[in-house]
This record gives structure tokens, C-alpha cells and sequence, in this order.
């Protein structure tokens, strides 16, 4: 009589190859504290100590007390959007440290840059009104951060 066999060679290979991707991968969520990344706590900012510099900053800079990280570099407006950017955002930062390919300072993206602008026009929108008339709310042109890049992490270095 055959007794049918339980589990193939392949199969074992496979399911060892998975598990220990999985384990992996489970290692290093723990590691790079990934889950703190779904929050809005600005500590999960410097779990990569590439962004020290900009956290001690924010730390000293006029917005501490009104704004945190996901105020200024995530959009506002729909929790899709910021998820999406955050998780855009995680991809570069993670990539871009892993391969050492990232300027000292850090500098933002255009995209980023565009968010942040939309930010501050969200919160300081009535109180520059007259200059976004002129067309200083289009990215590229006389945006907030090219006279105010120290507000939200300190003096310029």
C-alpha cells in the first residue's frame, strides 16, 4: 500500500525560503520600530538618526508647540492622501538611507517641498492672502520655506 507523501521537497523549500523571509522581515519591523512610522509622534521621526539633526531643530524652532512633523510634511486634508505620502515618503527615506545616496543636509524633495507649502498656506492662509494673490503659493515660485526654512527646525545651517 502507498501512503501518500505529506510534504514534497519543494514545498519544504519553500515554505523554509518563506519563513524565513517572513522572520526577516518581522526582524526588521521590530528593529526599524516600523510600527511607530503609522503614528504622529514625532519620535518615530528619528528612528533613522539621519534626521537627529532636524528633530533637535524642530525642537528649539517656533512651531514646537503648534505643529509636529505630520503637521508640516503630510497633507491635511485627506487621510488617503496622508497615508500615501507618508508611505511615499518612508519608501525614499529607507531607500535612499540604505543605499548611503541622500545629501548632508537632508533636502526635500519637490514633492515634499509642495506639501509643506500647502501647509503653511493652511494654517497661515488669511495672514499672507495679499502675496498669494502675485502667485507665491505655486511651487517654484516665492514660496514660504525660501525666506522661512528655519521655522520648523531652527536656525539654518
Amino acid at each position: 500500500m502507498n501512503r501518500p507523501r505529506l510534504i514534497g521537497p519543494r514545498a519544504l523549500a519553500v515554505a523554509g525560503l518563506l519563513g524565513v523571509l517572513g522572520g526577516a522581515g518581522l526582524y526588521t519591523l521590530s528593529y526599524a520600530e516600523g510600527l511607530s512610522y503609522l503614528s504622529d509622534d514625532p519620535r518615530a521621526c528619528v528612528n533613522c538618526h539621519v534626521m537627529r539633526e532636524e528633530y533637535d531643530g524642530w525642537q528649539h524652532a517656533s512651531h514646537h508647540a503648534v505643529a509636529t512633523c505630520v503637521d508640516c510634511h503630510l497633507p491635511q486634508d485627506n487621510l488617503i492622501a496622508k497615508y500615501a505620502v507618508k508611505a511615499e515618503n518612508g519608501f525614499w527615506h529607507s531607500t535612499r538611507f540604505t543605499l548611503q545616496d541622500f545629501d548632508e543636509p537632508i533636502r526635500a524633495r519637490d514633492q515634499s517641498r509642495d506639501v509643506v507649502l500647502r501647509n503653511c498656506l493652511r494654517c497661515h492662509g488669511d495672514l499672507v492672502a495679499h502675496i498669494n494673490e502675485r502667485g507665491a503659493d505655486k511651487p517654484g515660485e516665492l514660496g514660504c520655506i525660501r525666506c522661512h526654512d528655519a521655522v520648523g527646525h531652527g536656525p539654518t545651517r
